[in-house]
């Protein structure tokens, strides 16, 4: 049995798969905010619960909104910043009694659709995350590349590429630069787009609303966004030339997003025909914490 965990700002998932990647149990829980110690406790409690309800025993892998430093083993770039600076694998070794393994969540979104989701069957997956942020990461032959330095697939903070003269220097990231592809393609990045020309304030999905209402301010946002994720999942192509790209995020639930998106790709892209298809994810939100549990190839009884 697979144990995996979302470890969110907000709310703890577990999941446990059998073998086949099959749904045994899930349950959520509140983060205890600012707490690390009662986060340790609070995840040690739902892998007891699914232990208990299942009477077998698993292997852990947690999703996390940071990733392990290569250099110093502890947590770095998690929003959840409580997490920042600690050695998490190693206290939850401590706190569970075996070891667990530890990966961004975007990279766990990535294993869960290539495994057995939107990009199952393809030998390279590219997996994105469209929400607060953006993330993604790469998957390989059914294996996660993490790189060197445990940041591949962070396309998010290359700056957005073929920019116009209206989009330089672009907005401050809080990476430290400016006109990086987050502050173009995050969630509240195409919401501060749309207030800018239209003077309303609305979510994501109610911009794509109002644009297949007919409405004009809307549809040239969302016009503009779509060739802006163009360009940056060209860059992609580029490097990577992955045979599809799934995407995840709550953005990624607007349909009009997918409207000719590979033939735009195609248009910047350094090759002739090119046909990267761009799918939604299959498991929606649950990818990262399917993907976490998919970290181990198998997991004891």
């Amino acid at each position: 049995m697979r144990i995996g965990i979302d470890l969110g700002g907000t709310k703890i998932e577990v999941i446990a798969l059998d073998a086949s990647g099959a749904v045994l149990l899930r349950h959520r829980r509140p983060t205890p905010a600012g707490d690390y110690d009662g986060t340790l406790a609070a995840i040690r409690a739902l892998v007891d619960l699914v232990e208990a309800k299942t009477g077998r025993r698993g292997s852990v892998g947690v999703a996390t909104p940071g990733a392990l430093s290569l250099r110093t083993g502890l947590i770095k770039n998690a929003n959840s910043t409580v997490l920042n600076g600690r050695p998490l694998d190693r206290d939850l070794a401590d706190c569970l009694g075996r070891p667990a393994r530890i990966e961004n969540d975007a990279n766990c979104f990535a294993l869960s659709e290539a495994a057995d989701g939107a990009g199952a069957g393809a030998r390279t997956v590219f997996g994105v995350i469209l929400g607060t942020g953006v993330g993604g990461g790469l998957i390989v032959d059914g294996r996660l590349v993490s790189g060197r330095h445990h940041i591949a697939g962070e396309w998010g903070h290359n700056p957005l590429p073929w920019p116009t003269d209206t989009e330089r220097p672009g907005p401050a990231c809080y990476c430290g630069k400016s006109g990086c592809i987050e502050t173009f393609l995050s969630g509240p990045a195409f919401t501060r787009e749309f207030l800018n020309h239209s003077g309303r304030d609305l979510s994501p999905g109610a911009i794509a609303e109002a644009a297949s209402g007919e409405d004009a301010a809307a549809a040239s946002c969302l016009a503009l966004y779509r060739d802006r994720l163009a360009r940056g999942l060209a860059s992609v192509v580029n490097v990577i030339d992955p045979d599809v790209v799934v995407l995840g995020g709550g953005l990624s639930n607007i349909a009009a997003l997918y409207e000719g998106l590979p033939a735009m790709i195609a248009r910047y892209a350094f090759s002739d025909g090119v046909d990267t298809p761009v799918r939604r994810a299959a498991h929606g939100d649950s990818s990262g914490v399917r993907g976490a549990a998919w970290l181990w190839p198998a997991g004891p009884d």
